[in-house]
């Protein structure tokens, strides 16, 4: 009889909900409240999907891809069959190439340099589905994330903001900001499976969850919602890392 008691004390024990449970592998956790991501990769603006170009401005100029680091902090508001929540994120990519002469002056690319500079801000909505990776020891965790972007763009020469003639002639401050929408898709890998008392003592000492590697893509549209001037739209892949916090 005392071992039947002993034994549905320790069933019931088990079932009440505590701040983390150990499943498939992955170690005990505190809650998790958000994350933080860091990723790299390519951007390059369509600037030649313009009706009145001719030929692609940034293609001519700076040749390849513009380098993008962005930030980000996710915040969740429900953590079940999957997570979801909301994000804001800060990236910055830079590109210089010869500036180019004038038609006036003959055209074809001078000796001085001329640089586009970008600083996109991204608010989105995430959704990550995690059950098979927490319950089942799954460790690859697909995940959407659509959302606004807002970019603001600069084009300096010589370390100050350069003037520009657009498409009608009219000369017009270097410098000004994209609207856009956008979703991404992409894939984590969970490291913690690799090891568990590495990410244990992670969590206990820093706080950190979980943590993963990721690949990811993103459409883009940011050209005002169709509006006029330079379109900073692309569709590109960024590689990070993640942490739960």
């Amino acid at each position: 009889m005392t071992r039947a008691v002993a034994l549905g004390v320790a069933v019931l024990l088990t079932a009440l909900p505590g701040e983390a449970q150990e499943v498939s592998g992955v170690p005990n956790q505190s809650p998790r409240s958000g994350s933080a991501e860091f990723r790299i990769g390519g951007y390059r603006p369509k600037f030649g999907d313009e009706a009145a170009l001719s030929e692609d401005p940034f293609a001519k100029v700076f040749q390849g891809n513009m380098l993008l680091f962005e930030g980000e902090l996710q915040r969740f508001f429900y953590q079940g069959i999957g997570t979801a929540g909301v994000s804001l994120s800060l990236g910055y990519a830079e590109k210089y190439g010869a500036a180019q002469l004038p038609e006036s002056e003959g055209g074809g690319p001078s000796p001085e340099r001329t640089g586009l500079h970008v600083l996109p801000i991204r608010v989105r909505g995430v959704y990550r589905f995690d059950y098979p990776a927490f319950q089942w020891g799954i460790p690859l965790v697909p995940y959407v994330k659509p959302g606004l972007v807002y970019m603001p763009w600069w084009i300096t020469k010589g370390g100050n903001i350069e003037n520009f003639v657009d498409q009608n002639g009219v000369t017009r401050k270097g410098r000004g900001g994209k609207l856009g929408w956008e979703v991404t898709a992409g894939v984590s890998f969970l490291l913690d499976i690799l090891e568990p008392r590495l990410a244990r003592d992670f969590d206990s000492d820093l706080g950190v969850n979980h943590s993963y590697l990721f690949a990811e893509y993103t459409y883009a549209k940011v050209n005002n919602f169709g509006g006029k001037g330079f379109n900073l739209s692309d569709s590109y892949w960024m590689f990070g890392l993640a942490l739960d916090y």
